[in-house]
């Protein structure tokens, strides 16, 4: 993994630290241990803190089923709003998340709410530094990693 992809065009990453893996799991351990990747593939000097953080973080609010329960996006949305404004006050372009919940509860408050920041899972950037993420894969990205790091696709 190279964080110099990065260097000049300083993209500023946040990372929310999901509720199941870091304070119901793991803890503060696996929180390090994920930021320690966030920074390699990132650059560190690209890397901005939430607080509170690891397993003091907020909850986004689309775990425990919670966002694939039908009839509460305003009741969800409505408590998603405390990590929408912690995410926002990171002044961060995109959010990264290593879980699945966490990315779609957060890709629809920054909607919901026009923060128009990507949401982007943290795969993603590991591909991407390693320059094997698909044109495919790179739907959700915003226009200014869209073509970072594209793999070779061999001659025409």
């Amino acid at each position: 993994m190279d964080s110099s992809w990065n260097d000049d065009l300083g993209i500023k990453f946040t990372v929310q630290d999901p509720c199941q893996l870091v304070r119901k799991t793991f803890g503060d351990d696996v929180a390090e241990e994920m930021r320690f990747v966030v920074k390699s593939v990132v650059g560190e000097k690209n890397f901005v803190e939430m607080h509170p953080n690891r397993s003091n973080n907020f909850c986004c609010g689309g775990g425990g089923g919670f966002l694939q329960a039908t009839g509460f996006a305003d009741q969800r949305r409505e408590y998603g709003k405390t990590k929408f404004d912690q995410i926002m006050a990171t002044g961060a372009d995109y959010c990264i998340t290593p879980c699945h919940n966490c990315h779609s509860q957060i890709h629809d408050l920054s909607e919901h709410f026009g923060g128009n920041f990507p949401v982007v899972h943290i795969w993603t950037l590991i591909c991407l530094s390693m320059g094997v993420l698909g044109e495919n894969e790179r739907e959700y990205l915003g226009e200014d990693l869209a073509e970072v790091n594209m793999p070779d696709q061999g001659e025409a």
